[in-house]
Order: structure tokens, then sequence, then C-alpha cells
């Protein structure tokens, strides 16, 4: 199938990007508010403290983190199934925290979107207002970010060939943004300002054995690299940072199967100032 170009400003469903997006502003505003990441998160949530089957000893940075340990049972149809009104999100991490650990949290590394429902939850908790606003207001705004939110309308969007557009609230902070290259350069390079956010995000939450080093929302190349890739039906997004060479980089694509591409590009762009080759560790990371 043919390659179509589009217009550098065209918007595109980032994917698993949000969840970048989602630990940033939640780092934000605990930083902001001075609450350690280590806080356990039930702390954090007591609306949820009935419910929660999970261990008591989950922190913050362990969610953020992927290595929260907790069980991965709640399905797209489940969080979907709760609508979405007012209290959506905060439902979907009641499921998530309902359906308790398979592990201690730190002792594995495992993509779970889970653990996003659950982080936007939190900054819902920390900030007082909705998962939306919150980040409009601590992030999107702040940082000029115009052509990033979750309505496309407004935004020329890039309507993928599979036609795919919906996106339930529920799941929102694990993948639900809209974005454009501008946007997420913007993002990349106020990240790298920021020295205390920046610190926290790229030190590792993995153990050496686990299958990937992870800080928080992004996964750690051998020479500082952050990089994460997204996939929805039609699309496909990848971007990677290297901070101590201000340096970054975003590809997005409307076909999903474009990713072994899009690795190699952004391998090829960083191989310069690195001497590494990222594209295998790129293409196969868990999104």
């Amino acid at each position: 199938m043919a390659a179509r170009d589009a217009e550098v400003d065209a918007c595109f469903r980032i994917a698993s990007l949000t969840k970048t997006f989602t630990s940033a502003v939640l780092g934000l505003a605990l930083i902001e508010r001075g609450i350690a990441l280590h806080t356990p998160a039930i702390d954090l949530l007591p609306a949820l403290a009935r419910d929660w089957r999970a261990d008591r000893s989950l922190t913050v940075e362990q969610i953020l983190g992927q290595v929260s340990g907790l069980r991965e049972s709640v399905d797209a149809s489940a969080v979907a199934g709760l609508g979405d009104g007012t209290f959506a999100l905060q439902e979907a991490a009641r499921l998530v925290v309902r359906a308790g650990s398979e592990r201690r949290p730190g002792e594995r590394w495992s993509y779970n979107n889970g653990n996003y429902f659950l982080a936007g939850t939190l900054l819902e908790a920390v900030t007082g207002t909705s998962y939306e606003l919150a980040l409009l207001m601590n992030l999107l705004r702040p940082w000029q970010l115009d052509g990033t939110g979750f309505d496309p309308s407004s935004r020329g969007p890039v309507i993928s060939r599979d036609g795919a557009t919906d996106y339930p609230r529920g799941r929102r902070p694990s993948g639900g943004l809209w974005s454009r290259v501008p946007d997420l350069l913007t993002f990349g390079e106020r990240v790298i300002g920021h020295p205390t956010l920046l610190a926290e995000t790229r030190r590792p939450r993995t153990a050496p054995d686990d299958p990937m080093a992870y800080g928080l929302g992004w996964a750690l190349g051998p020479s500082g690299q952050l990089f994460v890739n997204g996939r929805l039906p039609g699309y496909r997004a990848a971007m990677l940072m290297v901070p101590d060479q201000d340096f970054v980089a975003v590809v997005l694509a409307d076909d999903e199967r474009a990713l072994p591409a899009l690795a190699r590009l952004l391998s090829d762009l960083q191989r310069p100032l690195t001497g590494d080759d990222l594209s295998a560790a790129i293409d196969g990371f868990a999104a």
C-alpha cells in the first residue's frame, strides 16, 4: 500500500504516547504539592479504599513505572461498559484495584494499561478536578500544546484507513490523546528542560532481569535514551529523546503496521549521537 504524506500540523491519535503525558502531568502535580512519588497510592485515593484488594504498599512511582504487580484482568470492554460520565475513570480504577495483585509491587515489570487508569484517577484526586481539565491546566496550556487534546474535531484529524475514532473516557490516561509533531517535539523539549521531572522520569524503576529498563512512562535505552511507541487500530506513533544531547524525535502514521519502519527511522536519527542501534528495541516495545 502506498504511503501518504501528511502536513506537519496534521493531528493523529498518539495511542500509548498518552502515557508519557499522564506521567508528566501527575509528576508535576506531585512536585508542586510536595508529595513524594513513593507515597502509597491508597493514601491519595480514599474513595477507593473500601474496594482495595491490591497490595496496600503500592506506590505512585510503581504504578507509573509499570512495576505495580497489579492483576491484569480489566479489559477494554469492561472499561467501555462504564460509559463516559463524570465517574467513569474512577470506576475504571476501582475495577483495577478490586482485581488485586498478582505479585509484590516492584518485583517485575509488566505493561498494563490498568496502571494508567489508576494514574489518571490519582491526578484527579491530587488536583481536585477531572483528569482532562488537570491535564489541560497543568500541562497542555502552560506548555502551549494547543494541538493536543481528546477532541480532534477542531484540529484537522487524520482519519486512519480503518476510520477508528472512538475511545472510552475510562481509558483516556492510557491512550486517548490526539496530537501533532510540533506539539510532541515541544513536549519532549519541556520534559528535558525540567530538571526535577526529567530526573524522576529517567530513573529506572525496573530490576536488572526485567524485560526492559523503564522509568516513568518511558522505556530507557543504553545511552540515556527514552523511547515509547503506541498503537491503535489505524494508527502508530513512536517517540525518542536523548536528553543529554537535547534531542527529540517523533514519527506518526495512520497505519498500525508501520512500526518497523518508524523504529528504524528513529534509531537512525539518534545513532550519530549514541552509536546505538535501537530499531529492535523500539519495534519490540510492548505497546
